[in-house]
C-alpha cells in the first residue's frame, strides 16, 4: 500500500445535495475539505450515480426552497463558471432545474475553498486512525482525520431500452418529487410495484393525475394491510393485477404516452395511455465499497448509531444523503443531513484535538 504523506482532515465521498452541502459547512468551518464527486463514466451515468449525483439526472425542481418560477438566466450566467456554464442546457425559465442546482451548489463548496477531484473512492480501511481510502485513479491512498460519506442511492428500474429513453420525460421513480409538475396534472399515469412505497406514490400521484394505474406483477400486494385498505378506497387509483410492463411508448414531442402490459397469468397483452411512468420498485444504496467497513441495514443502507447525529459505527466516519436515509430521500433532506455531517466532523475534530 502506497499512502499519501499528506492527512486531510476531511474527505467527503459523493457530490450530490448532501455531499455539496457538507463541503460548504467543512469549508466555511477551515477544514479544507477534499470532495471526491464520482468519476465521469457512462456506467455511472446509466445507473444515476455520476458526479453531482441523481439530482443531475431531473428536470424540473419545484419542491427546494428559494427557487420559485421565474427566470435564472442572469444568475445562472454570473454564479457558475463559464468553462461549467457553457456545457448546460438553455435554462427554461420555470424557475431551476436539477443540473442547475447542482452545479450552483458545485460552485458555492468551491468558491469556499473545496477541493473537487472527478474520480471515484473505490475502497476504504478505516481499522486504524487516520483512515485510508483509494481512489480509482493511481496507486497511491488518501490519508483523512475524518470522513463524511454521502455517495447516496440510486432507484431501481426495470432495465428497458424505451424506459431509458424516456427518463425525464414521463419516466421517474419519484412521485413525490415529480408528480405534481404540469407533465402530469389532470392525466392518466402509471405506478409499476407492490410494496407500500408504489401504494405510498399511487396514492399521492391520484392528487394530480386524472387517474392512477398501478400495475403489479402478483395478485396481492406487499405492502401492509393498512396501506393496502387506503388504496383499494381511493377511487382514482385502478389496479392492473398480474400485469408487466415490457415497453414504455412515446414520441419526441410528448414524451411517454403509453405503456405496453404482458399478462403474468396468460398469453394477452394490452396498453395503457398515459403521461408518466413511475418506478415504485425500491432503491439500491451506492455502498458497495463499504461493505464489511461500516454497519448496514438489510438493505445496505448505512446505520447511524446516535440519535439526531450522522455518526455510523466508526468514530469519525459520518453519513449524510440518502446512502443512509432510507425514508425521506428528498434534496432538502439530504442536504439538512449534509449539514449536520460536517458539523459533527467537525466538532468530533475538536474533541479528539485534530482540530
Amino acid at each position: 500500500m502506497i499512502v499519501s504523506d499528506k492527512t486531510e482532515n476531511v474527505i467527503i465521498v459523493g457530490s450530490g445535495p448532501a455531499g455539496w452541502t457538507a463541503a460548504i459547512y467543512a469549508a466555511r468551518a477551515n477544514l479544507n475539505p477534499l470532495l471526491y464527486e464520482g468519476a465521469a463514466l457512462q456506467e455511472h451515468y446509466d445507473l444515476g450515480r455520476g458526479p453531482l449525483g441523481q439530482l443531475a439526472m431531473t428536470t424540473e425542481v419545484e419542491n427546494f426552497p428559494g427557487f420559485p418560477a421565474g427566470d435564472l438566466s442572469g444568475y445562472l450566467d454570473n454564479a457558475i463558471d463559464d468553462s461549467l456554464r457553457q456545457y448546460m442546457a438553455p435554462h427554461q425559465k420555470h424557475g431551476v432545474s436539477g443540473p442547475e442546482l447542482m452545479e450552483l451548489m458545485r460552485q458555492q463548496a468551491k468558491n469556499f475553498g473545496t477541493r473537487v477531484v472527478t474520480d471515484d473512492i473505490v475502497e476504504v480501511d478505516f481499522s486504524t486512525s487516520p483512515f485510508k481510502l483509494k481512489p480509482r485513479e493511481g496507486e497511491q491512498w488518501l490519508q483523512a482525520r475524518s470522513v463524511i460519506i454521502a455517495t447516496g442511492a440510486r432507484a431501481n428500474y426495470l432495465g428497458l431500452e424505451s424506459e431509458n429513453i424516456y427518463k425525464n420525460r414521463g419516466v421517474s421513480a419519484c412521485a413525490v418529487c415529480d408528480g405534481a409538475l404540469p407533465r402530469f396534472r389532470n392525466k392518466p399515469c402509471v405506478v409499476v410495484g407492490g410494496g407500500d412505497s408504489a401504494i405510498e406514490e399511487a396514492d399521492y400521484l391520484s392528487k394530480y393525475s386524472s387517474v392512477v394505474y398501478l400495475v403489479h406483477r402478483r395478485d396481492k400486494f406487499r405492502a401492509s394491510q393498512a396501506m393496502v385498505d387506503r388504496i383499494m378506497a381511493n377511487k382514482k387509483v385502478e389496479i392492473v393485477w398480474n400485469h408487466v410492463v415490457t415497453e414504455v411508448l412515446g414520441d419526441d414531442q410528448n414524451g411517454v404516452t403509453g405503456v405496453k402490459l404482458d399478462s403474468t397469468v396468460d398469453d394477452s397483452k394490452k396498453e395503457l395511455e398515459t403521461s408518466g411512468f413511475f418506478l415504485a420498485i425500491g432503491h439500491t444504496p451506492n455502498t458497495d465499497f463499504l461493505k464489511g467497513k461500516l454497519d448496514m441495514n438489510d438493505a445496505g443502507y448505512l446505520k447511524w448509531t446516535v440519535p439526531f447525529r450522522t455518526n455510523t459505527s466508526v468514530e469519525g466516519v459520518f453519513a449524510a444523503g440518502d446512502v443512509a436515509d432510507d425514508y425521506y430521500r428528498q434534496a432538502i433532506t439530504a442536504a439538512g443531513t449534509g449539514c449536520m455531517s460536517a458539523l459533527d466532523a467537525e466538532r468530533w475534530l475538536a474533541s479528539q484535538g485534530l482540530h
